[in-house]
């Protein structure tokens, strides 16, 4: 995973001395201001000006020089309200220092955003030398902005490139009489420069395709004419003239005369009338059992032009509407055009308004202020609109509890407790917090329980019984008591000692028999003491829907799930960074167990990696993305098999210890590898397929690498327990994972 980057500072007199020695010996890590940092600057400003400018785009700066002259140069990077960015999105300029293939003599990292103190316009100034500078923006998500200046001696007069590359096309395919070609057509580009070599070359399907790198010749089995366009630059940044290529597609003899089967569906949220509500969403289908369906289209109302059908389409207007839909073959057998019609009516108005919460704790305090034996915390909700609906709280961290009465608080030591309200309309207040002691003296220690398990209701290895996990009268749980997650060596012996729980709690009325029943038949079916088992881990993910299901996604991207092989796989449409966390349990001292498979398209290779001991993401309103709760107040296990790009690879803890390819190794893509996690007090090991690669000691205090100016710091708390989470990283870092399990240490 990368983060945001800058150890950079502007010039300010005298200081600039420091500041470059600085330079030469600190890596570009941590987000730390919103300064810029240049090595090799002369004493005064340069008379050459580089300028880059970035706003809302996340895949390209607006402006880039190509080309520069040796020597003195002053770099400026804007993003900024005047040049177009309109969310306060922030962007680096990063100037690589690692790359071989690269010039590396010269350091800038410059953060810049429309609040930040200067407005969002930074300069730095550096010294340049002949050659090709290497530059991208650091923040993750955006590795697509980058791009080459090529710098040439001063004066330009030793034989500079000037001159573009040289392009051509050809379409390859078996063609019929009339010279289309039959099934397909494969057209390959090709590019020379005798100057400073080629450097990129791109093409785009049809008059106002995108363009797309080139990498391997472009197959095209649509059916009907085509265009591909195509263009190249070389490395001195001169741009070949776009040029194209035309040429048709035949469907290959058939005896095919049936048209596709088409249908449509209508899906949104109805009222009693069945209008829909704000908006609807018509998904179409259409299926060939001869040639092949070759295309679909539709059209909005009686009289709307065609157009290709390519996603669902989504319909705002408020009105009655028709859309029509139609399919062809690639035998050219065309569908006749059918019809669906519903009405889109205004969403009812809604109270957006969450209710408002307090607390207050009771009871006989001592001369230190903290509660002589307990603290009885009452908790009050109010909603002046829909009502409310519900109101939950937590206990130090635990899952949250549907609140009716007073919560008593008995055991000794220093406690919080959350609370928030939902109201009829669905809004749920941002949780507040209490925090409160039970002294020592007089006060009530801890009970003796053998495992701590705070789930709502009794789960016996991976079969949840949907009795509740109620309080004993030792005030252990009940699942605390059934200890699943002890190393039993025989499933006899298991079920043996959970009847002997059973028996105990029905006689004491803590559970009845109905509830007896069906708690031992889940140990019955859980399997556990059976030899061969994995024995002592729970099942967080085995693969099926229901499993799945209780864990949540955050931030952007998602995991889609593939029942076949027991699998998920993060999306290559849905963009953006985020994580999938189950945030149903914490765990202190543990080992994960999982395994991963690298999925990235082509010759990429995925980013991604495991989140552990963070806290409960939704309880922290100044992140508008909860991943970055995990970031900075948990840590990350990377998942990282590139050569390039992040310094932190596979089995590193990110931002705080490193781990080279050499010591994690390289599986081919496409292959599964056993990860597992241990986590015992402060002390990490990662194990990679059984070997061991990375042991890492948290000392309490320490902070990213270099410091962060947003990193909460370490109190004691931060790193001693949490939840567990997957990261999303983009939708070409694609990973997969399955067979997730722990065990409790």
């Amino acid at each position: 995973m990368r983060h945001p980057s800058l150890l950079a500072r502007r010039r300010h007199g005298p200081a600039r001395w420091w500041l470059a020695l600085l330079g030469s010996f600190l890596m570009v890590l941590g987000l730390t201001s919103t300064a810029a940092y240049g090595q090799g600057g002369s004493p005064k400003a340069a008379d050459q000006v580089l300028t880059w400018t970035a706003g809302d785009p996340i895949d390209h700066y607006l402006t880039a020089p190509t080309t520069a002259v040796a020597g003195a140069a002053t770099i400026v990077f804007e993003n900024s309200e005047a040049t177009g960015n309109t969310t306060s999105m922030p962007h680096t300029l990063t100037f690589s220092v690692s790359d071989p293939e690269y010039n590396n003599d010269v350091q800038v990292n410059i953060l810049a955003n429309p609040g930040d103190s200067e407005g969002g316009r930074h300069s730095v100034e550096v010294t340049l030398t002949p050659g090709t500078y290497f530059y991208h923006c650091t923040i993750p998500g955006h590795t697509a902005m980058k791009g080459v200046l090529t710098v040439t001696e001063d004066g330009g007069g030793g034989g500079e490139d000037t001159t573009a590359p040289e392009t051509s096309a050809t379409v390859d395919g078996d063609q019929n009489a009339d010279g289309a070609y039959i099934g397909q057509a494969t057209v390959t580009v090709a590019a020379t420069d005798a100057g400073s070599g080629v450097d990129t070359v791109e093409y785009a399907l049809g008059a106002d395709g995108a363009w797309q790198p080139y990498t391997t010749p472009v197959v095209v089995d649509e059916v009907g004419t085509h265009t591909v366009r195509y263009r190249a630059t070389d490395k001195a940044g001169n741009a070949a003239d776009e040029k194209s290529v035309d040429f048709a597609v035949a469907a290959p003899p058939t005896d095919d005369e049936t048209p596709p089967e088409t249908s449509a569906t209508v899906s949104g949220e109805q009222d009693e009338a069945g209008a829909y509500l704000g908006m609807a969403t018509v998904t179409v289908t259409a299926s060939d059992t001869g040639s092949g369906v070759n295309g679909i289209e539709y059209a909005l109302g009686a009289d709307g032009a065609w157009q290709p059908y390519t996603a669902p389409v989504m319909v705002h207007e408020v009105g009655e509407h028709t859309v029509r839909y139609r399919a062809t073959d690639r035998a050219g057998n065309a569908a006749d055009a059918k019809t669906v019609e519903f009405t889109v009516v205004e969403p009812p108005s809604q109270d957006k308004t969450p209710p408002e919460t307090s607390v207050k704790v009771t009871g006989d305090k001592n001369s230190d202020d903290a509660f002589i034996t307990s603290a009885k915390a009452t908790v009050t909700a109010t909603d002046d609109d829909s009502g409310v609906d519900k109101v939950e709280y937590s206990l130090d961290g635990g899952p949250y509890l549907a609140y009716s009465s007073p919560v008593i608080v008995d055991r000794v030591g220093h406690h919080t407790v959350a609370h928030r309200a939902t109201d009829k309309a669905g809004n749920t207040s941002e949780a507040k917090r209490v925090s409160f002691t039970v002294a020592t003296s007089g006060g009530v220690p801890a009970p003796n329980c053998p495992e701590f398990d705070e789930r709502l209701t009794v789960i016996v290895g991976t079969v949840d019984t949907g009795v509740p996990n109620r309080l004993t009268g030792n005030r252990c749980t009940v699942n605390e008591l059934i200890e699943d997650e002890k190393d039993w060596s025989s499933h006899a012996l298991f079920l043996k000692h959970v009847d002997t729980v059973l028996d105990k709690l029905l006689a004491d009325g803590v559970i009845d028999t109905r509830e007896h029943k069906k708690i031992y038949k889940a140990a019955k079916e859980s399997g556990i003491g059976t030899p061969g088992q994995d024995e002592g881990y729970r099942k967080l993910f085995d693969g099926t829907p229901g499993s799945l299901a209780k864990w949540e996604q955050v931030g952007g991207g998602q995991f889609a799930l593939n029942e076949e092989e027991g699998s998920i796989t993060s999306s290559t449409t849905v963009d953006g960074m985020g994580m999938l966390w189950l945030p149903s349990r914490q765990y202190g001292d543990f080992s994960l167990k999982l395994q991963w498979r690298d999925d990235a398209p082509g010759t990429g290779n995925a980013n991604g990696g495991v989140f552990v001991r963070f806290p409960y993401v939704h309880d922290h309103p100044e992140e508008p993305n909860p991943e970055w709760v995990a970031i900075k107040y948990g840590h990350e296990i990377q998942v990282n098999d590139r050569p390039d790009g992040d310094i932190y690879k596979t089995g590193s803890v990110y931002g705080f210890d490193r781990v080279g390819l050499g010591g994690a190794g390289v599986t081919p893509k496409g292959t599964w590898n056993d990860y597992e996690i241990r986590v015992v007090d402060q002390h990490y090991e990662v194990y990679r397929n059984g070997v061991l690669i990375n042991e890492f000691d948290n000392n309490g205090g320490q902070q990213f690498e270099p410091p962060r100016d947003d990193d909460p710091g370490t109190d004691g708390r931060r790193y001693a327990s949490g939840y567990i989470g997957l990261q999303v990283h983009s939708t070409t870092d694609v990973i997969s994972y399955r067979d997730i399990r722990i065990k409790e240490l």
